[in-house]
């Protein structure tokens, strides 16, 4: 049976946020991606204290911490709002 190659179908859904080195932010998927970002894209982000950066944790969609004013979607991991903005 033929298989589709890719992630055509799958609704990425985030598993673990990490910071592997000093500047980068990173995010696994559920599917087995792994996206890692400059955390200067991030600015919000870059606030939260390095202490408090390990206690992230889900909501409405995407992920925040206690210090954070906002919550980081999906689609601003992925950069395109049309395919993967959440319902």
């Amino acid at each position: 049976m033929y298989k589709v190659e890719g992630y055509w179908n799958v609704v990425p859904k985030i598993k673990n946020v990490y910071f592997p080195v000093r500047g980068k932010f990173a995010v696994a998927l559920e599917d087995g991606r792994q996206i890692v970002m400059p955390i200067s894209a991030f600015p919000s982000i870059k606030k939260v204290p390095v202490v408090e950066r390990k206690n992230w944790y889900l909501t409405a969609g995407g992920v925040t911490w206690d210090s954070c004013p906002e919550v980081i979607h999906i689609e601003q991991l992925l950069g395109n709002f049309d395919n993967y903005r959440h319902s």
